[in-house]
């Protein structure tokens, strides 16, 4: 937050300055947040609380769920960073921007840590001002209108948010997350209540986590510059919907609780059909960023999914996916700002070709496609298998079949962009980029999707390893099914 306020006051032409700010933010947080997942799990507890009302504290505090998300954010943060820096070289307003850039990732920081229900609306509608600027960058008409249609949405998925909270708090009093559910002793007090503030809950996290009907905002949005589209679908907004979801099911109601008023199945339901109805209209799209937006809305999806299907290999599938998605999409809009900002290619029907021009953006591209497919041993194919293993584990077997589904769909609409860029002739010489020496692109573009790829590669390749995701994201799923009965050795 700090290097970023600092940004604001930096003219434009400060470019070593501004470069230098972000950079060390960035790396800064990355060595402390490295600190604390050490600390984390090794069992140490940190936490920082300021009473600021009677029974409204402003609670941060780290335990392994939230270190999850904080990692992702910080590691996409560097990246995005540096891939930031050289799209936006030529640009105006860079101070302005990364300023916001800056505050927009500390929200989401904020998010990722809240202790409870009122410090996680602080961040949740922080993130959703701090976005906005950035979502209206680039100043078109268009851009203005997409900006005006985000902030309907989310500002009134925000509103109903605030109202739920605020009525949850009258009804049982204040809390904090707890792992396991803070909820369960008002089950017989308050049973209906509880059971229609769960739902208002779930549709105002859903705006932003793009559940359809609300997922209208997204592809609207995609009129941002690639950044901010890499950032809004892999750390920011998306995602902080999704993960609201998940704090909600697991540390405000419990998975037992959760199960003892039937939410479960109606959660897993609604993702379903946003999973197979995104697929549907990414088929449709010609424009290569909206196809990845609708892409987001199915992908992100399938975190709720797990987490309304119960059981812990579908709760380990569905939050593993929170980390592996962001990687592999996050790699597919760094590799459509590069087809955009080289060659101006904005369209499927554009790529013919592509990839004699650009092999290292179209092998990323390639690698960030077929993971989102679940191609073995890719990092969307440990969510996917793990996933479908779940769901048979908590007798859904339809949950399988729509797993199934997405996939044949994910293939559907990318591998024939892959067809195109490798088997097809382009329909005109492509230019050369004369400053980019023999690069097919400014190195500060390349080097980015080229190492979330690799992370692709290796989150696959290394999911038994220790310091993998999936082993961190088993940890959190010990924790929240501490019953050896559960089926956590199936893990």
């Amino acid at each position: 937050m700090v290097p970023g306020l600092a940004i604001f006051l930096l003219r434009e032409d400060q470019v070593v300055a501004r470069t230098a700010l972000n950079l060390l933010g960035a790396l800064t947080k990355l060595a402390l947040i490295a600190a604390m997942v050490f600390g984390v799990y090794r069992g140490q507890i940190y936490e920082t609380r300021f009473p600021l009302m009677p029974g409204f504290d402003l609670v941060l505090h780290a335990s392994a769920l939230p270190m999850l998300f904080v990692v992702l954010s910080a590691v996409l943060w560097l990246i995005t960073t540096i891939y930031a820096i050289g799209y936006l070289e030529r640009s105006p307003g860079r101070s302005r921007f990364f300023g916001f850039f800056s505050v927009c990732v500390s929200a989401t920081t904020g998010i990722a840590l809240s202790g409870n229900l009122f410090t996680f609306v602080l961040f949740y509608e922080l993130l959703t001002l701090a976005t906005y600027p950035l979502v209206v960058h680039r100043g078109t008409r268009e851009a203005l209108r997409a900006g005006k249609i985000y902030l309907a949405y989310t500002l009134t998925g925000g509103t109903a948010l605030m109202v739920a909270v605020v009525w949850m708090h009258t009804v049982v009093g204040p809390f904090d997350f707890t792992e396991g559910g803070a909820l369960a002793a008002h089950y017989e007090d308050h049973h209906q209540a509880l059971i229609i503030l769960f739902w208002v809950m779930v549709a105002s996290l859903g705006v932003k986590a793009a559940l359809v009907p609300l997922h209208g905002w997204l592809p609207v949005a995609m009129v941002a510059p690639a950044p901010v589209s890499a950032l809004l679908h892999a750390v920011a907004v998306v995602k902080a919907g999704a993960y609201g979801i998940v704090r909600l099911v697991y540390d405000v109601y419990g998975i037992t609780f959760v199960r003892e008023l039937g939410l479960g199945t109606g959660l897993a339901i609604w993702a379903s059909i946003t999973i197979l109805y995104a697929s549907l209209r990414a088929l449709s799209q010609d424009k290569l960023k909206r196809m990845l937006a609708y892409s987001t809305v199915s992908q992100v999806a399938y975190i709720i999914l797990g987490v309304g299907l119960g059981g812990p290999l579908a709760s380990v599938g569905g939050i593993v996916h929170l980390v592996h998605q962001g990687v592999m999409k996050i790699t597919l809009f760094f590799c459509a700002g590069n087809l955009a900002e080289t060659l101006g290619v904005h369209r499927i029907s554009q790529t013919r070709g592509v990839a004699r021009r650009m092999p290292w953006t179209m092998a990323a591209f390639t690698i960030g496609a077929l993971g989102m497919i679940g191609v073995p041993p890719l990092a969307g194919f440990i969510s996917k298998w793990t996933l479908g293993t779940g769901a048979m584990a908590s007798g859904s077997p339809w949950a399988l079949a729509v797993l199934a589904a997405s996939s044949a769909l994910n293939a559907a609409y990318f591998l024939p962009v892959v067809f195109r860029a490798y088997f097809q002739e382009p329909l005109r010489p492509w230019p050369r980029e004369g400053d980019a020496g023999r690069l097919e692109t400014h190195l500060s573009l390349l080097v980015p999707p080229v190492i979330t790829a690799l992370l692709v590669i290796a989150m696959g390749l290394w999911a038994s390893s220790t310091a993998s995701p999936l082993s961190w994201v088993e940890l959190i799923v010990t924790r929240i099914y501490p019953d050896p009965e559960s089926g956590i050795g199936g893990l």
